[in-house]
């Protein structure tokens, strides 16, 4: 019941559609828990595979797996079929891969260190002010020097070099206190102990593995398994957020196509909004209204319409919402808040509706012709076609054994980078520092006999020579050397452009 260019969503007085074309418009699902917001989702994610649009979706439940078998019958879904004359309805398995931070429900997916970038980074340690501008001039640094900041102990070997020459490092960008490194050093043992380390090296994420289309012209559902990401909330809503940061600076402007790109789910998104600062929610903002254009579609999914800024609901032009509590005064801001950012329909009143839907109900209204936005509808959301509810181990070992990504992100590699560098370079430095001292040794020994040699010698009436003295300047070729290996650093460093989160422009 899906006709070309859109995905049948449930019938009110009138079948409810959302339009492939302004679906890159962005949307929120909400409601309270058990309301059925992974059931919408769930239907969401069938109906753009189904129309050829590759989705990512975070499962924090576990519920949402069942979407890569196909669905078995029972009497309330074929029922809910029947009362709103969805005569096609059938149970489908649909493609999907999985993915997971930790690599044990699926395909591990990383970046790496430099990739992600101070500003995220910083975010995702909590790190204030001050600490957050000795962590850019680190990256600065890694950057000039060609320091790839691949893995965390990369990060931990760069600030103990940044905490070395302090001294250096503060006349040229401004103070840099070993007390801030310190903090940073004790915040990346906490994130280590979170498990974070899976999430940072190589091979790193390519966003092309999540917008893959099947043979049949379906497109494949990245499902990450979150349930014990969500452990770590701050990893989890970080992780989200370079995901969007990457899609917006790797995929080209194609203005409004025919269809998504690729629609991106974004559950739990309170925990992307809370106790971020202002600049990084000036600049999620920012992403959200700009992303549209390189065919993405964000959709948040969250309790309370209240967790979503303002400036972020704005843009979310298609609404799923299911049943809100009202029984204290932030829950009935949070149903006006619901209620108001509707299309007025004349037939009831939303505030009071929205307290009284039954599960597998929402008010649901869409972008229609020119971005209009249609009549609040209270609707009968379809029932989906795949498994209502998790798979099993077997099942999703089956999946991954025919995932097309299989075997390209399971073995980590460890390449040349930060910290091999900087451990070549202190053993360098300390055996200069070896040599010097033996030369040292070497130049006083010389000089004692020479002292004893320049005494008069009253049998012979001769003075020794002195041994000729030698220079510590650096020759001209040594220069030139030096200085064209600081050349070459400094421009691997311009080379490195960084977008509106951070993240590292690599180009599509």
């Amino acid at each position: 019941m899906n006709p070309d260019g859109k995905i049948f969503l449930g019938k009110s007085v009138k079948p409810e559609y959302l339009t492939l074309k302004l679906a890159n418009r962005h949307g929120l699902v909400a409601g309270a828990t058990g309301t059925g917001k992974t059931v919408s989702l769930q239907i969401l994610a069938e109906g753009f595979s189904s129309q050829g649009v590759p989705v990512f979706c975070a499962d924090v439940k576990g519920d949402l797996s069942g979407i890569a078998v196909k669905g078995t019958s029972k009497d309330f879904l074929e029922k809910r079929a029947r009362k709103i004359d969805f005569h096609d309805y059938d149970y489908e398995a649909f493609p999907v891969i999985f993915w997971d931070l930790f690599g044990e429900q699926g395909h591990p997916v990383r970046t790496t260190v430099s990739e992600m970038g101070p500003l995220l980074l910083s975010r995702l340690l909590g790190l204030n002010e001050t600490q957050e501008g000795v962590l850019n001039i680190a990256f600065r640094l890694s950057d000039e020097e060609g320091l790839a900041l691949l893995d965390l102990k990369d990060l931990r070997a760069l600030m103990v070099n940044v905490a070395e020459r302090s001294s250096e490092l503060s006349a040229e960008y401004g103070n840099v206190s070993k007390a801030s490194v310190g903090a940073i050093q004790r915040r990346l043992l906490v994130l280590e102990e979170q498990g974070a380390e899976n999430f940072f090296g190589e091979p790193a994420l390519d966003i092309r593995d999540m917008m893959r289309i099947d043979r049949d012209g379906r497109g494949f559902i990245s499902v990450l398994a979150a349930d014990k990401l969500m452990h770590a909330p701050q990893l989890y809503a970080t992780f989200l957020l370079w995901l969007l940061a990457e899609l917006f600076e790797e995929l080209p402007e194609v203005g409004d196509p025919e269809k998504p790109r690729l629609v991106f789910f974004f559950d739990e998104a309170h925990l992307l909004f809370s106790e971020s600062p202002k600049a990084v929610l000036n600049k999620i903002e920012q992403v959200v209204k700009l992303i549209r254009s390189k065919g993405v579609g964000v959709y948040f999914v969250t309790q309370n319409p209240l967790d979503v800024p303002d400036s972020v609901l704005a843009q979310l032009g298609n609404r799923m919402q299911h049943a809100l509590r009202a029984y204290t005064p932030r829950e009935r801001r949070a149903v006006k808040t619901a209620a108001d950012t509707f299309r007025p329909n004349p037939d009831f009143d939303a505030f009071e509706v929205i307290t009284r839907l039954g599960v597998g109900e929402a008010l649901i209204s869409t972008l229609e012709k020119k971005g209009v936005p249609s009549i609040v509808q209270r609707t009968l959301v379809r029932p989906p076609s795949s498994r209502l509810g998790p798979i099993d181990r077997s099942e999703r070992r089956d999946v991954m054994a025919s995932s097309p990504v299989r075997g390209l992100y399971d073995k980590t590699l460890d390449r040349e980078s930060a910290y091999e560098i900087l451990h070549k370079r202190a053993e360098e430095k300390a055996r200069a520092e070896e040599e010097q001292a033996r030369r040292e040794q070497e130049a006083k020994a010389a000089a004692n006999r020479a002292r004893e040699e320049n005494r008069y010698d009253y049998e012979r009436g001769t003075r020794a020579r002195r041994p000729a003295r030698r220079s510590n300047r650096m020759g001209v070729g040594e220069a030139i050397a030096k200085s064209f290996g600081r050349s070459i650093a400094s421009s691997v460093g311009r080379m490195l452009v960084r977008g509106i989160l951070g993240a590292i422009k690599k180009g599509f």
